[in-house]
């Protein structure tokens, strides 16, 4: 929300939608199906222009053939106005071809629980300096002597060596042993979790089944390689790293182990992504076009068609794209501030288009004759 909006209520909504959509649709669905509905003062777009509703967060979980998850208005309005965006929105009955229902679970005082915030952090400074009784000497010498071996933990039947946060922490790091996981604590990092064998333990299989995102950081060996293959095989694997040419992820320093998770973390924890360069001197024409291209097109949620001569042909919400490549032509290139997913690539392909640039490619079952690349891997983003 723009600073001179401030916001006192959290709209919470939560919706299913019978199909599998993208959570650009569903915020399309928020902004097109309430536009006068309510008026056009109550429409989302105006309330946003004019700093009482903030930026719509949405979150998904896609099953074999339903789309579920939750959404959160921030709004700076009255109460009232709250409620009629809120009822106008339950309102909804479809995203894209799909029957979908939406239902409003709270709408949240964020005034007042800043209060108790406020309240609890209090109450925690008194206890803290009322009752330390341990010289701050004492206590870094402690430190200095337990190291990070006090935030190791063990994990399932086989007690494989993990960090203290891997269970609860929504994203998971793989590596191949213990002195790996300890390394990784020294790095800042107390989400990995110990292989520990060429033989992957059913545990790992079952915990990675709840994590958001899996991540393998293996050894820059022929034995990281096997390994990785292993791994692949019986688990879905979201990113794979190695540790550099020859060298053992417990040999890497703090920082460069940093230098390489870092990325990940900042795009799994919608954090800023890191400086990036071009991955691949060949790329340089696609990353110049990328770069004319990008800064309008971040945060728009949107996707443009680029022509042979790299003319617009045509500029939509992501929402709208797919069945949009249906109906067009003599497309080359697509721009899209989004995740180029199957059914999008499948829309490409269609269509005739050469390449196709986005900020993620999830996983694809078939790329064969297309281009694909990250506004990272251009050096733009």
């Amino acid at each position: 929300m723009p600073q001179s909006g401030i916001v006192k209520y959290h709209v919470k909504l939560s919706y299913e939608v019978d199909g599998l959509v993208e959570r650009a649709d569903i915020i399309g669905a928020i902004f097109g199906q309430t536009e006068g509905l309510l008026g056009p003062e109550m429409n989302l777009n105006e309330l946003q222009r004019v700093s009482k509703v903030g930026r719509i967060e949405v979150e998904s979980k896609s099953t074999s053939n339903t789309t579920t998850g939750g959404a959160v208005i921030p709004m700076s309005t009255d109460i009232d106005t709250c409620a009629l965006i809120a009822a106008g929105i339950e309102s909804i009955d479809k995203v894209g071809p799909f029957d979908c229902k939406f239902k409003l679970e709270s709408i949240d005082d964020v005034r007042a629980a800043k209060k108790d915030d406020i309240v609890r952090r209090a109450k925690e400074i008194k206890q803290r300096w009322s009752t330390k009784t341990v010289s701050e000497g004492e206590s870094m010498l402690k430190d200095v002597h337990e190291g990070d071996s006090r935030k190791l933990s063990t994990y399932g039947p086989s007690r494989l060596t993990c960090g203290s946060g891997m269970v609860d922490s929504p994203w998971i790091i793989l590596v191949e042993g213990r002195a790996d996981v300890i390394n990784l604590l020294r790095a800042g990092y107390d989400n990995a979790l110990a292989i520990e064998g060429a033989k992957i333990d059913e545990s790992i299989k079952e915990i990675c089944k709840t994590k958001d995102n899996v991540v393998a950081f293996l050894d820059g060996d022929r034995s990281g390689g096997f390994i990785l293959k292993e791994l692949t095989s019986v688990v879905d694997l979201d990113y794979e790293l190695q540790a550099d040419n020859g060298v053992e992820v417990e040999e890497l320093s703090p920082k460069r182990i940093d230098e390489i998770l870092k990325p990940v973390k900042d795009e799994i924890e919608g954090g800023k992504p890191a400086p990036s360069v071009l991955k691949n001197e060949d790329d340089k024409p696609i990353a110049e076009l990328a770069s004319k291209i990008f800064p309008d097109l971040n945060e728009t949620l949107e996707a443009v068609a680029l022509d042979a001569d790299k003319k617009e042909i045509f500029k939509v919400p992501i929402s709208e794209v797919v069945s949009k490549l249906s109906t067009q032509t003599g497309i080359k290139y697509l721009l899209l501030d989004g995740i180029i997913t199957q059914r999008l690539l499948e829309g490409a392909r269609n269509a005739g288009i050469e390449c196709v640039i986005g900020h993620r490619v999830a996983k694809l079952s078939n790329s064969e004759g297309l281009t694909l690349k990250t506004f990272g891997d251009l050096g733009v983003a």
